[in-house]
């Protein structure tokens, strides 16, 4: 992945990461999603007092996209932190999200950064943080 647009995709990842909506958890989540042809979809974690309807940060940039048309994803940016400290770490995506890359997305071309600034990140193959996922795949069979 060229560097220039994992530093895009992690500096729109930090700026929607201030629109996030966490009264509960106080925990900020941002993430930038870009398709094959270039496009750019942000999302932030949304929180709801009853919970179960609240939507992480990767889910609300993929169901932007998907809502929009588009299927093929090349990268997300994902960074985290606590409104108090802010981003301290890296943030993985969880089970749920996981799941969701893996119905839209190539295991082995899509890539997940992990990112605490725009120098310092991680880069995995969705393949690599969802070793043995449930996809459509699994339903043919």
């Amino acid at each position: 992945m060229e560097e220039k647009l994992c530093i895009e995709l992690i500096e729109r990842a930090i700026a929607i990461r201030d629109a996030a909506y966490t009264p509960y958890s106080k925990f900020k989540v941002g993430a930038s999603l870009v398709t094959d042809d270039g496009k750019f979809y942000d999302g932030c974690n949304i929180e709801n007092a009853a919970y179960s309807p609240s939507n992480c940060a990767e889910r609300t940039a993929f169901f932007k996209a998907v809502s929009e048309g588009n299927y093929n994803f090349k990268a997300i940016a994902i960074v985290g932190g606590s409104e108090k400290e802010g981003i301290k770490d890296y943030c993985p995506p969880c089970g749920v999200c996981r799941q969701v890359m893996a119905e839209f997305c190539d295991k082995e071309k899509f890539l997940i950064i992990l990112a605490k600034s725009k120098n310092d990140y991680q880069i995995f193959k969705l393949k690599e943080i969802l070793p043995y996922g449930f996809t459509k795949n699994d339903m043919e069979k």
